[in-house]
């Protein structure tokens, strides 16, 4: 018999080692997680957030050698029957196309309840419900295949909650959406903890909306639990540290100075205001005139089959030696496409694309796990290396060494898109297409590929990224667009273009308009006075 008192979640001296793997991935966790209660799950990446999220769940649990107990409201996970587990414990996945399995949204919600095998009038009247729930009702009857990655990803997140699970495991569940999408999942998540009494546990790098959310926070370092406390702890233990790396990753508010740290842009917003007398915003030097066009479109049309709409309406970009541009815009808006197009994987209708004479252009892909084939990082990478020496020198960049003999496929989202840019710069390009370089990337990752990047652009590299990561783009691209109905909208220097939007731009943006002036990224606010 279970007791409904206990823990939804017990971990009593869990550890996990890879196959094959020299260190343990996870190494002595002893961690309760009650009934109803919202986890923040962080750390850096490779610090085993995934493989525990994989470990709890054990249809998805990777193989490799486990020590220790892992209990559900008191019961050994051994002991749960298949389908119990499966309908008890839900998963969702970083990738919106990896989690759906049928080609109609209501066969999607239908398709787990038909596997456990419940009654017709059963599953319609939860199916009902859950697309009532979740605002699916107006795309009940379409195809999957017509979504924009923010609604395959509230799909997913319906299906899973149409079972009725007590437990929610989320692994980075907005990485590859917009702003606007992925504040619609994670309102969507809020209202399933809030309403429903759900127990969550989400792995996520979205910091500025998700700490706010959280009953608790767990921190993972090299698979050992850190912290286990409120956000606000949290925060307080990462900024007793200066040099502490997650710093960075912590919200913006909690980084201006003023004491005790603060959680929410609102709150943010209240302390400038309160504070606006002592605040400036530094003067924003010009950035210097870009290098000569290396790669130019013209007029670029594009659809994937005759009859369908056009994803590309007259795409008109230019892109120069030494420059980063960051190219943004919703999911489903026509980033990727456009990107395939330009390194000439797809044919355009019409228009025409110039590169410079003799130039090699290399395409970073959304879904870096196709780039690999071998057995081990180490043989993937000697592929495109001249040589060891030369593939060492690469691998020290990203941190990669401890993971040459590791199955590419057992690496961490974060780990596979390092390995996969790694991978990109040992065939030696001068033009760098790159489709969320930063997706699955904590902070100090992130910090590591935007020195790299700004690196091979004083080198005399070009960068065009496509990123979600408005953040990231703010702070590292020399300017930025934003790609809408299929055209190339207001390309301006970066500074510029994030000042002038009110959604897609930054934390600090938001909360320093109307209060201070000209503030786009943490360095451009000024303290002034005592």
């Amino acid at each position: 018999m279970e007791d409904t008192h206990s823990p939804a979640i017990t971990l009593q001296g869990f550890s996990f080692q890879y196959a094959g793997a020299k260190e343990q991935a996870l190494q002595d966790l002893d961690i309760k997680i009650e009934q109803g209660e919202m986890v923040l799950l962080c750390g850096s990446t490779g610090s085993g957030k995934s493989t525990l999220l994989r470990c709890l769940k054990r249809e998805l649990a990777p193989h490799g050698q486990r020590s220790g107990t892992i209990l559900f409201g008191g019961r050994e996970q051994d002991q749960l029957e298949p389908l119990e587990a499966a309908g008890r414990i839900g998963f969702v996945l970083q990738d919106p196309d990896n989690g759906i399995v049928t080609d109609t949204v209501w066969h999607e919600l239908a398709f787990g309840l038909e596997n456990l095998g419940l009654p017709t009038a059963v599953i319609r009247r939860r199916v009902a419900e859950t697309a009532h729930f979740f605002g699916i009702a107006p795309w009940y009857r379409r195809r999957v295949h017509e979504l924009s990655g923010g609604q395959k990803q509230i799909l997913n997140l319906a299906s899973v909650m149409v079972m009725q699970p007590e437990i929610l495991l989320l692994d980075e569940p907005t990485a590859q959406l917009d702003p606007i999408a992925a504040g619609e999942f994670l309102h969507a998540l809020a209202r399933i903890h809030r309403e429903l009494g759900v127990t969550v546990i989400l792995c996520e790098h979205r910091m500025e909306e998700i700490l706010p959310m959280a009953d608790s926070v767990l921190y993972l370092e090299a698979g050992r639990a850190i912290f286990r406390g409120t956000p606000r702890s949290f925060a307080e233990f990462v900024l007793a540290d200066p040099s502490h790396p997650f710093i960075p990753a912590l919200p913006a508010a909690c980084r201006l100075p003023g004491g005790r740290p603060l959680i929410t842009v609102a709150q943010g917003r209240e302390w400038i205001g309160e504070n606006a007398c002592r605040l400036a915003c530094r003067k924003i030097v010009p950035e210097t005139a870009p290098g000569e066009p290396v790669l130019s479109a013209k007029e670029l049309w594009f659809q994937y089959d005759k009859g369908q709409p056009y994803v590309l309406r007259g795409v008109e970009l230019t892109l120069h030696r030494g420059e980063i541009l960051a190219l943004v815009g919703g999911n489903g808006s026509g980033k990727s496409t456009a990107l395939s197009v330009l390194c000439g994987l797809q044919r355009p209708a019409r228009g025409r694309i110039k590169r410079a004479k003799g130039s090699r252009v290399a395409l970073l892909v959304q879904q870096p796990r196709a780039l690999f084939t071998c057995d081990t990082l180490r043989e993937d990478l000697m592929t495109c290396a001249a040589d060891e020496k030369a593939m060492l020198a690469q691998v020290s960049l990203f941190g990669l060494e401890p993971l040459l003999e590791r199955n590419p496929y057992d690496l961490s989202g974060g780990e596979m898109q390092k390995a996969a840019l790694c991978k990109l710069l040992l065939t030696g390009p001068d033009i760098l297409l790159l489709d969320e370089p930063t997706k699955g990337l904590d902070a100090f990752a992130k910090a590591e590929i935007a020195a790299l990047l700004r690196h091979l652009a004083g080198a005399g590299k070009a960068i065009l990224l496509v990123t979600h990561d408005l953040e990231f783009a703010a702070a590292n691209a020399h300017r930025c667009a934003m790609l809408f109905d299929g055209e190339v909208l207001c390309t301006q220097a970066a500074h510029g273009f994030f000042l002038g939007n009110m959604f897609y731009t930054t934390a600090v943006g938001r909360m320093t308009r109307g209060l201070v002036e000209g503030c786009v990224v943490e360095e451009d606010i000024l303290w002034c006075g005592n």
